[in-house]
Parts: structure tokens; C-alpha cells; sequence
């Protein structure tokens, strides 16, 4: 018999896992209800016409296709498979898996937009898959928790992003990161500026591999992509580039001075810096990165990415403003912008940098033991009093040495147990028994329910 296994890229989540990714989430969801965003969720499949075109070539090429059901070659002709897979694809597959919460929440808003209220926030926390392969921090299976805001082109939103990104990481101890911050006006300014106005796209496709391959890797990929010697040549002063964020700045309205649209970028730039010290915000962890390119197709303003220092995972959250995501669904003119969080790259950087709280994985705070028959009836008694005092309890279920019944407390990390025996019956108490420190005081029922509920 072959033994179980997961596809490659997935995984399994015990209870410890759970406990700490609830936890994540619970930080997560908080922040992003106390600015204002309201729940949805959609299908984890999508017709193929819904996802293909929305996230570059590469993208497209990293979707999980579905069969059709049934006979789902019946429509495949010998022609077509000499033609090769782009012709058998669509006669094969009509659905796939959602490549991320963008765009499933673009066809979403389309096909909703007569009973959503302008400007329209939601957050969504589901799974995606992409057809990548696997290595540490990079899965085919996520969770991405997704947080976006349509109907409006003000800045503030960019801002306020910068904000929940902020508020989450103080919340889960991160301390040591960047929120990388650029906006693809520039990168288009910068196509202009280095002679191949029109090329942003396989620009910012090859200088996004910038922090995995190298400049000089880079430079090979623009040259395969038909950028000139010349152009790459005008382009290293920017990725050679170090100054701090007035500096980077006054390089730029140079750099760009003959591009329109790229001038433009540095503005929106400086307007969301303007905004977070009108809010009395500082700049801290913020980091204008000229070479930020984000290789997804359909941003066209501000684009973000954050990265925690000295962990071995890569970024953490992404996003940016798409002024024409919409469009392609029937709906022009609706701009947004949004973001997203790797709840898996998260789970991994505070593992690896043991930023779990101690009870994020703690269940059960009291677990209820006895010797004999007659203790497990008091104890089956006490079980509802002390759950219904919002205390996670468990009674053992089997008739077993009370040893057994502290060996599964010690194994499962359980804080507290209550012993039930004769003497705890005749006085209607419990014995409190602190696992840790091992000390044990007998009380009444409301008293344990107290020094267990104050221990948490």
C-alpha cells in the first residue's frame, strides 16, 4: 500500500500551527476593521477568462488550470495538438484556481457595483495557489489576507496603508523591517528617460529579479529583452544609487525632467510622505526604493513591498494602486489600491525569530481530573460552571491513573488542572494545581475559576 503524502508545496496544520496562524490572523482582521474595511469572500475557482491577462506572461503561466468534467478531451481535435497546448487549453480547461484576491475581487466589485457604497473597502483572508515551485517561504498553496479600498484616487489611502502595515508589526513584535515604497509612474518615467519609452513592462519584469539575481544578471535580461547597451548604461546611475529620501527625491525630478508621467510619480510620492506628517505620523520603516517594480501587470501608481530584516524569508506584503484593474470587466474608471499579507511568510519570520507569544498555542487553560467514578460525576458537574466563566476546559474521558491524566496535561501543555477527589467532593471545592510551577491550593469552584482566568 503506498503510503499518504501532500502535494508538493502544500502543507498540513496541527493545533500548535493553528493556534499561532489564528493568532496572525486575529492581528490581522483587527487592523484592518479599525480602518474601516468590511469582510467578503469569493470562489476559489474562477473562469480561466476572469484570470488570464491580469498578471503578465510570467503570471499566466503560474495558474492552476482545471480539467473539465467528464470527457474533457472530447473537443480536441489531432490538429489541435500539433498547434501545441495554447490550443488545447481552452477547449480542455474553462476554470482555474485563483492566481491571488485582486482580481477575483475586481470581477467582484463589477458584478456588485450597484449595491456597494463608493468608496467601497474589504478585506478578504483566503487561500491562493500558484503553480511556482516550492522552497522555503514559497508555497502553491497560501493564505493571503488582502485588504484593498475602490472608488477613489486620494492618497490618503496610500498612506493609511503604510499606517495598517505599521500597527500589524507592532502588534506582532516586528521591529526591524522596510516598507518598501515606489510608484510605477516613475518606472514608465524611467523607461522614457533611458531612450525605450513604451518598454516599462519587460523593464520592470527583469529589474523586479534585482535583489535575487544581481545587476549583472539584470543587465543580461534586458539585453535578451532588447534593451540597448546604451539605455541599460543610463540606467545604472539609478541602481547604483544611494542617498536618503530628499536625495533620492532631487535625483529623480532630474533624472526625469523630459518625462511627464514620471514627474508625476515623484508628486504622488511626496504627497503621501505630506499626508502621514499632517497625520503626525514619522517616516519610520519607510523606504522609497527607486528600483521597486512589483512585476504584476496591473498596477499604475504607488507599489509597496515589505521585507523583514535578517530572516531568510523574502517580502512579507505587497500591493499598490491599479487605476484600470476594472476596466477590463466592464466597469473603466474605478480606481484602487490595496495590499496584501503572506500569512505563511509571516507564520515563518516569527517562528525563525521566536516572536510567538507563549499562550498563541495554548487551547485548553484548566483541564479537569479525578480518581474514580464518583469524582468524574463532580467533575462532569463543575465542566459547564467553569466554561460558561469564558475558562477552556476539558475533563479527561477515561477511567485512568490520575498519573495518565498529568502526563496528557504536561503533553498538551495545559497550564492548570483541577483535581476532583474525595476530599474536594465533601467541600465542594477543587484542588488548583499550577503545571509550571508546581504549585497546588485547594479552593472553592469560584476562586479556582478566578486565579486561572487572572493567569491568563
Amino acid at each position: 500500500m503506498q503510503k499518504p503524502s501532500l502535494p508538493k508545496g502544500t502543507r498540513d496544520f496541527g493545533p500548535v500551527q493553528m493556534a499561532r496562524r489564528t493568532f496572525i490572523l486575529d492581528t490581522i482582521k483587527e487592523t484592518f476593521q479599525l480602518f474601516g474595511y468590511q469582510q467578503i469572500e469569493t470562489p476559489a475557482m474562477e473562469n480561466l477568462s476572469t484570470l488570464t491577462g491580469k498578471y503578465g506572461d510570467e503570471g499566466d503561466q503560474l495558474l492552476f488550470k482545471i480539467l473539465n468534467s467528464g470527457d474533457f478531451i472530447k473537443d480536441v481535435k489531432a490538429e489541435d495538438l500539433e498547434k501545441g497546448a495554447s490550443a488545447i487549453l481552452n477547449k480542455v480547461s474553462e476554470k482555474g484556481l485563483r492566481y491571488d484576491l485582486t482580481v477575483p475581487f475586481a470581477r467582484y466589485v463589477v458584478m456588485n457595483r450597484n449595491e456597494l457604497t463608493f468608496p467601497f473597502k474589504r478585506y478578504q483572508i483566503q487561500p491562493v495557489w500558484r503553480a511556482d515551485r516550492p522552497q522555503k517561504g514559497r508555497y502553491r498553496e497560501f493564505y493571503q489576507c488582502d485588504a484593498d479600498v475602490v472608488g477613489t484616487d486620494s492618497l490618503v489611502c496610500e498612506a493609511e496603508i503604510i499606517l495598517m502595515i505599521r500597527r500589524v508589526f507592532e502588534k506582532l513584535s516586528l521591529k526591524d523591517y522596510s516598507i518598501k515604497l515606489n510608484n510605477r509612474k516613475i518606472l514608465t518615467g524611467i523607461a522614457e528617460a533611458i531612450g525605450e519609452a513604451g518598454k516599462e513592462g519587460p523593464l520592470c519584469v527583469a529589474i523586479d529579479k534585482l535583489d535575487k539575481i544581481g545587476w549583472e544578471k539584470v543587465k543580461e535580461e534586458l539585453a535578451q529583452r532588447g534593451f540597448g547597451d546604451t539605455s541599460i548604461s543610463n540606467l545604472a546611475p539609478l541602481v547604483a544609487l544611494e542617498s536618503d529620501l530628499v536625495g533620492k527625491l532631487e535625483f529623480l525630478k532630474g533624472f526625469l525632467k523630459s518625462s511627464e508621467i514620471g514627474l508625476k510619480g515623484v508628486e504622488e510620492l511626496e504627497q503621501v510622505f505630506a499626508i502621514l506628517r499632517q497625520m503626525g505620523v514619522d517616516l519610520d520603516h519607510v523606504d522609497f526604493d527607486i528600483m521597486l517594480a512589483r512585476g504584476l501587470s496591473y498596477y499604475t501608481g504607488a507599489i509597496f513591498e515589505v521585507k523583514v530584516h535578517n530572516v531568510s524569508i523574502g517580502s512579507v506584503s505587497g500591493g499598490g494602486r491599479y487605476d484600470n484593474l476594472t476596466g477590463v470587466f466592464g466597469l473603466p474608471g474605478v480606481s484602487g489600491v490595496g495590499f496584501s499579507f503572506g500569512v505563511d511568510r509571516l507564520y515563518d519570520v516569527l517562528d525563525e525569530l521566536g516572536l510567538f507569544p507563549a499562550e498563541s498555542h495554548s487551547s485548553t487553560r484548566l483541564l479537569l481530573t479525578y480518581f474514580d467514578q464518583e469524582g468524574f460525576t463532580y467533575a462532569l458537574g463543575l465542566l459547564n460552571q467553569i466554561r460558561n466563566a469564558g475558562i477552556k476546559t476539558e475533563i479527561y474521558p477515561n477511567a485512568v491513573k490520575i498519573q495518565k491524566q498529568f502526563d496528557f496535561a504536561n503533553k498538551k501543555g495545559i497550564p492548570f488542572v483541577g483535581v476532583c477527589g474525595d476530599d474536594e467532593i465533601k467541600t465542594s471545592t477543587i484542588s488548583l494545581k499550577n503545571m509550571a510551577s508546581g504549585e497546588q491550593a485547594k479552593m472553592d469552584v469560584s476562586a479556582a475559576i478566578q486565579s486561572v482566568g487572572y493567569s491568563m
